[in-house]
């Protein structure tokens, strides 16, 4: 189960079966999706079609931003665990001191958001990594203070390496 946020008020409820099929909400999802390449989608759903692109994705706070027919919208996805952990009013608790920022992925660094010294709180944008020409906006695990940069400006970077240390 899955549960996906657009808005305070916008939730859905998505179950995935191993036959392939997909409920929101209870009721069956029929959509017909076209790969364009480059986080680039044609989808067709009830009778409308729609052009996606995926903008940003953060895989560790579970969001990602697209466009949709040339609308911005946010995402937001929370997965049973996370869902479990809301219920027993641990939602807090799956944070860790976090030591440092390891790339998701390999890619090239486009941008540098904060220098060594800098506070910055949980979410904030530290660094953009390029991958598969989609830019991903690292951000802030939790609030924290830089230590070091390890990466330079268009540095191109391995899966694991360090990128960011915290103090």
């Amino acid at each position: 189960m899955l549960q996906v946020r657009t808005g305070p008020n916008q939730v859905w409820d998505i179950e995935y079966q191993t036959n392939g099929s997909i409920t929101v909400d209870n009721a069956p999802f029929n959509w017909d999706v076209v790969p364009l390449g480059a986080g680039r989608y044609h989808i067709l759903y009830e009778g409308r079609s729609y052009s996606a692109e995926l903008i940003t994705i953060d895989y560790a706070a579970k969001a990602l931003q697209l466009k949709l027919n040339n609308r911005i919208v946010d995402l937001q996805a929370k997965d049973r665990f996370d869902l479990l952990l809301d219920k027993l009013g641990m939602s807090n608790a799956a944070t860790s001191k976090v030591h440092e920022l390891k790339a998701p992925m390999p890619g090239l660094i486009v941008d540098i958001r904060v220098e060594t010294g800098q506070t910055v709180q949980k979410g904030d944008p530290l660094l953009v990594l390029e991958a598969m020409k989609m830019e991903n906006i690292l951000k802030a695990p939790s609030d924290v203070t830089i230590g070091a940069i390890k990466i330079n400006l268009r540095d191109n970077v391995q899966k694991g390496q360090v990128l960011v240390q915290f103090t």
